[in-house]
């Protein structure tokens, strides 16, 4: 039998989406066995809904439950550092929300404190699952690509009065960023996981669509290791929502589902360039498995690797390559310069990348 590994969340606001879609459909890897949140009535809300009976709204409590294996992170994000450091420190594995934390200097921070425990922490990107992304990622994969040339990322979301209501949204402490670090982090990770790594960046951002300190508007060129060229534009004004991804290829182009939280779900655009290159992609493809979609594979991916001492399917390095984009951009925007990476130590944001404001 698969040993189940045992789970304490913490947060039951993105801990119930982790609940739906991550640990009810893996129910043979996982058992949820206590959950933690400061607000009584939604810590007994989805403690009812699932079951669930350990329960606290204290943090230090969770930690301290004796057989707990995995720590699941779903506070927000100024939370982050300081109960991701605690749960390495009790020996815990860690599943923790992005932004994983709020600069480079402290994202180095984790990766010191993961190397010296015992366990291991997963950041969560899961809009690099599904079934159209995976397909995607398998024909790159199998070199029918070739040499890439260009892509476009859109995130045209809608965030309004009623989202920035919650307390701790919108503002640079609580939130850590606007569009570009709390939204379009997920299709930006979903671009370099097909793509590749940034080599360099010019990028802008500002505040047009709603009253609060942060980003909801953003526009970058970048350049990638591999000489690609990539525009990201985004915002949280739109009246509609997409999430587009289009990368041309050598041999084919891609481009994705367009539904704005899902968009590796649904299959893909695989534009062949020939027919013999079609003919080697529907070979590729021709015995092809399922893959589900976002938490629900991410975590049974996190399962394996805990049980078996595989990678990690995102590892910290993933997110600090992640956070290093974000400061870049920025940067930039705040500099009017180009911006090469990676990012160091000396780097002048390395610290944060709030404005000194």
């Amino acid at each position: 039998m698969t040993a189940k590994l045992r789970v304490g969340i913490v947060g039951c606001g993105a801990g119930r989406t982790h609940l739906v879609e991550g640990y009810v459909p893996n129910a043979e890897l996982f058992e949820v066995v206590a959950l933690c949140d400061l607000n009584e009535e939604r810590l007994a809300a989805v403690g009812d809904e699932f079951g669930i009976a350990g329960r606290t709204t204290s943090f230090e409590a969770l930690l301290a439950m004796p057989g707990i294996d995995v720590i699941d992170i779903c506070t927000p994000p100024g939370l982050h550092l300081e109960q991701s450091l605690a749960a390495l420190a009790a020996g815990k594995h860690v599943v923790c929300e992005k932004p994983l934390v709020g600069s480079l200097a402290e994202i180095d921070v984790i990766m010191a404190a993961e190397a010296r425990s015992t366990g291991r922490l997963m950041p969560v990107f899961q809009y690099r699952y599904g079934n159209g992304v995976a397909k995607a990622k398998a024909v790159i994969d199998a070199g029918l690509a070739g040499k890439a040339y260009a892509g476009t990322v859109e995130t045209f979301w809608r965030r309004g009065p009623d989202y920035y209501a919650v307390p701790w949204r919108g503002k640079w402490k609580t939130e850590l960023g606007g569009v570009l670090m709390a939204h379009a982090i997920h299709p930006h990770d979903m671009m370099t996981y097909l793509m590749g790594p940034v080599d360099r960046v010019f990028g802008r951002v500002d505040t047009r669509v709603n009253d609060i300190e942060v980003e909801d508007c953003l526009s970058a060129s970048l350049r990638m290791q591999n000489g690609a060229l990539v525009s990201l534009t985004a915002t949280l004004g739109s009246a509609d929502q997409l999430t587009r991804i289009r990368l041309a290829f050598e041999n084919l182009t891609l481009e994705s589902d367009h539904a704005p939280y899902r968009p590796g779900e649904a299959d893909w655009q695989i534009i062949a360039k020939t027919p013999e290159i079609g003919a080697r992609i529907d070979a590729v493809l021709a015995d092809w498995q399922f893959v589900p979609s976002r938490h629900t594979t991410q975590l049974r991916l996190f399962h394996q690797a805990i049980t078996t001492g595989a990678p990690l399917p995102v590892t910290t390095a993933d997110a600090r390559q992640a956070l290093e984009l974000v400061t870049a951009i920025y940067h930039s925007s705040e500099t009017g310069t180009d911006i090469a990476l990676p990012l160091d130590a000396d780097h002048p944001k390395y610290s944060g990348w709030a404005p000194a404001a």
